[in-house]
């Protein structure tokens, strides 16, 4: 993975100021960089490269051969060496080993339909002098971040928003943004940052004299209702094929040039993820742990038992409370998003400690959840809104042991508000609600009540729900679905760009240099999934049941068995915990008094209430004290205005 800036139109700033942008982003690519200023246009594209495949000759940007059309990638390209062998067929001449060179070639012999041969995480800046336009894609899903902003005619691109301000573009908040922050479910296009945007996920953007147009290329397709009912497949047979698309994902995410180890939790999918890929290699690998010190919260002993089971070497990362507190700010900054728990300032450390044991590429576990419907909320929506059969006293008895048994985050998935008119909006439209809707609308009611009073009166009757469906394809992807398969589309069109993809992947990884890998976002498994009956994705109170199935013989009993548990750290406990210190202290800041989106005496008023707040009630609690504090800290970091 690497970071890059480009930028097109007539007032393109000058070099130190590229340089400055570039330095920026220098994490995502210490090893080293390059700039071409180019005079059609003007344009400029500029890279700072992280090196896994073709470490001699990879340097970027990438000129095809007649040097009118230049290329920067940050991302893996898997697959990339038949594709390279077909184009050689053809008569093209590579200058480089690199994958990245792949989508120079593809796009001057095929024109962007060439992006369907592409899988991946990449986001890709091409400059085509020819046509005088810059060309910005995106993959599928969003893994790697790609941003944009229109400044006096200019389109500027960049791997993070950090860099636009280190080249004097100005910064200041999006407060509508802000407000649908607390709801956890904006659209992918916005950010916090006013005229900032996100290329959207399965989107290219093609820029010419300062505007700006959005083509989709790909969408998540799931089938309509009924459908599923005519696979006349065996689950004997669903599960097989399951292993063998798994299979193959995890196993074009080992090419590399350099070691690649695995991130493991107890959870099922990264251990999975370990328990595959460790069966194709013939060295162990080096997989690395978090380790908490609430017992509630820690999964070490679980994945010694994963690692042992599997043969990998296994690497404990102690993180304490102290360790949180103290690179909390920091962790801020690379996410350029609020955050929730201070499970994001542990994968940050965690991705510290991989890149000083020498490890540049890690395979992890992101986008199971999300695929095959992980999460406490799917499981809601398939007892209340698939009951096959069972009466609704069966029904209430399930919900109310899958709420007991999941002690360390049911505050934050367990919320329901069927009277909220936000939510009553989305039951107009869908003809449902989701439940993870639900419980991100009870969340940000919490918030947007101690919102300052201009904020909640500027937005006005701002639905964040209905503003977000608004901005994504329901009829043609979402109207006629089974209601599972609706839920699991929305979300993944939404929290999980916006969140999972951004706090606890990509910028926690990147803020080390360290390539995270993510098996399960593979489009090619996606598309498997998507047409999956739904007992193979819930099947009582069992979740992702076809890829335990698939994997039942890699993984250990207890994590085979065990139920999903959402990546947290613990909440802080007691006055005297490091990160109380923290909460207190960013409080008491003049920034807290400055930004524009908390009334700062309500804002403060927070920290006491927590002591009032029943323990098993205080991680949901604590997230709007950590939107509070990450918000604040954002303010000053970025000098917003």
């Amino acid at each position: 993975m690497c970071g890059l800036i480009a930028g097109i139109g007539r007032s393109c700033v000058d070099q130190p100021a590229i340089a400055r942008g570039l330095e920026a982003i220098r994490h995502r690519g210490p090893d080293e960089d390059g700039i071409l200023e180019i005079a059609a246009g003007p344009a400029f594209l500029a890279h700072a490269r992280l090196s896994i495949i073709g470490l001699d000759n990879g340097t970027q940007p990438i000129s095809g051969p007649d040097n009118t059309v230049h290329v920067v990638v940050n991302g893996e390209l898997y697959g990339y060496q038949a594709i390279r062998d077909e184009l050689r067929a053809e008569g093209v001449v590579f200058k480089t080993d690199s994958d990245s060179e792949v989508a120079l070639h593809l796009y001057l012999t095929r024109g962007l339909e060439g992006l369907d041969r592409l899988n991946g995480e990449f986001a890709i800046v091409i400059m085509d002098e020819r046509k005088r336009e810059m060309i910005a894609i995106r993959d599928r899903f969003g893994i790697k971040p790609l941003f944009y902003t229109v400044q006096d005619g200019t389109v500027y691109f960049a791997s993070e928003v950090k860099a636009f301000a280190a080249m004097g573009l100005p910064m200041a908040w999006d407060r509508e943004t802000a407000f649908m922050e607390a709801f956890w479910v904006r659209d992918h296009e916005r950010t916090l940052f006013r005229n900032v945007y996100s290329v959207p996920q399965g989107h290219y953007l093609i820029t010419r004299d300062g505007e700006v147009r959005s083509y989709q290329y790909w969408d998540w397709k799931f089938p309509a209702q009924g459908e599923l009912e005519k696979d006349s497949r065996s689950d004997a047979e669903i599960i097989a094929q399951f292993r063998d698309v798994f299979g193959n994902a995890v196993s074009r995410r080992l090419v590399a040039d350099v070691p690649v180890a695995c991130y493991l939790s107890g959870g099922v999918d990264s251990c999975a993820v370990l328990g595959l890929a460790q069966q194709q290699l013939a060295r162990p690998i080096e997989c690395f742990t978090l380790e908490f010190d609430d017992p509630l919260y820690n999964e070490l002993q679980i994945a010694e038992r994963q690692a042992a089971k599997s043969g990998a070497n296994f690497h404990p990362i102690r993180v304490t409370r102290q360790d949180l507190a103290d690179a909390y700010a920091q962790a801020v900054w690379h996410a350029e998003t609020p955050f929730v728990n201070s499970n994001s300032t542990g994968k940050f450390l965690l991705s510290k400690a991989v890149r000083e044991a020498g490890v540049k590429v890690a395979l992890t576990g992101e986008g199971a959840d999300e695929m095959l419907a992980g999460y406490p909320t799917f499981k809601r929506d398939i007892l209340l809104q698939h009951p096959g059969g069972r009466s609704a006293e069966e029904t209430a008895q399930l919900l109310e042991e899958m709420y007991s048994s999941n002690l360390a985050t049911r505050a934050i998935f367990m919320r329901q508000g069927h009277n909220d008119p936000f939510v009553k909006e989305v039951a107009a439209r869908l003809g449902w609600v989701p439940s993870f809707v639900e419980t991100y609308c009870q969340l940000g009611r919490i918030a947007s009540g101690i919102y300052r009073e201009d904020l909640n009166e500027a937005v006005g009757g701002l639905n964040p729900m209905g503003d977000a469906l608004d901005r994504l394809p329901v009829s043609l992807s979402v109207t006629g679905r089974d209601r599972l398969n609706q839920a699991l589309y929305l979300n993944a069109r939404t929290h999980m760009p916006n969140y999972i993809l951004t706090v606890l992947a990509d910028r926690m990884e990147m803020a080390h240099a360290v390539e995270g890998r993510v098996p399960f976002l593979d489009h090619e498994l996606a598309e498997f999934a998507a047409r999956l009956p739904l007992h193979m994705k819930v099947n009582g109170l069992t979740e992702k049941y076809v890829l335990r199935e698939a994997t039942r013989d890699v993984l250990a009993e207890e994590v085979y068995d065990r139920q999903k548990h959402a990546f947290s750290a613990p909440p802080a406990r007691g006055e005297d915990d490091p990160m109380m210190v923290i909460y207190k202290d960013v409080l008491a800041s003049k920034a807290l008094d400055e930004q524009p989106v908390f009334n700062p005496e309500r804002a403060r008023n927070m920290v006491a209430m927590l002591a009032m707040i029943p323990d098993d009630q205080k991680i949901a609690f604590e997230g709007l004290l950590h939107k509070i504090v990450s918000i604040t800290l954002m303010h000053e970091q970025f000098s917003m205005s």
